[in-house]
């Protein structure tokens, strides 16, 4: 059928929902276009699910959080504020969730893989923090691959705020100021935030050198 017989026939326009924009997508769902939310899924499903599991480091709890996080922001979708990025504001939801589930559990950072069970050497292979320079040997690629270990699992020693910020920085690119409003805190607490977590990582590192 033709875009105008659709019309005409009172169906929706055919939208290709790959190449709107979040808030334009956040204008579809809340219109009813359930393929709206399945391109918000699509989105952000990976980036939050990956943050989430480094910040629990076990695979059925990730998920498990991810789509409690996912049910969040649909109820809230009307409460979306478009002079915001989309992304921060679904990142906020989802780390307030994780936090609040790290300090009720109190659960232990020693490692960021956890459970050797906790993910498929797949997932492992997608999530993992690799160092990678152009150009690298065999032997480099292999010595980046266990540094980004050491540093993973330098970086789940960390107080979860601190992990937070370092992720969200280092590991999602985001800005200062976008980390603030994701965490919730003052811009200065963000970066000593980030100050006080390097200077714990560069501890750690040294004595996992040893």
């Amino acid at each position: 059928m033709q875009e105008p017989e659709r019309a005409s026939a009172g169906y929706p326009p055919v939208v290709d929902y790959t190449q709107v924009s979040d808030r334009q997508l956040v204008e579809l769902a809340l219109e009813g276009r359930q393929s709206a939310y399945r391109e918000v899924l699509a989105r952000y499903e990976r980036p939050l699910f990956s943050l989430i599991y480094r910040m629990v480091r076990d695979r059925s709890l990730a998920e498990d959080l991810a789509q409690e996080a996912f049910v969040k922001a649909f109820q809230a979708l009307d409460r979306y504020d478009p002079s915001y990025k989309f992304s921060s504001w679904i990142f906020k939801i989802a780390n307030n969730l994780t936090i609040d589930h790290l300090r009720k559990r109190r659960i232990d950072t020693v490692s960021m893989d956890g459970s050797p069970h906790a993910m498929t050497p797949a997932d492992q292979a997608q999530t993992r923090l690799v160092v990678k320079t152009s150009d690298e040997s065999p032997l480099e690629y292999v010595q980046n691959r266990e540094l980004g270990s050491l540093i993973e699992c330098a970086i789940g020693e960390l107080r979860p705020e601190y992990r937070t910020a370092v992720l969200l920085r280092h590991v999602e690119g985001y800005a200062y100021d976008e980390i603030a409003q994701i965490m919730e805190i003052p811009l200065g607490t963000v970066k000593t935030y980030l100050h006080r977590a390097r200077a714990e990582l560069k501890v750690v590192l040294a004595e996992q050198a040893r």
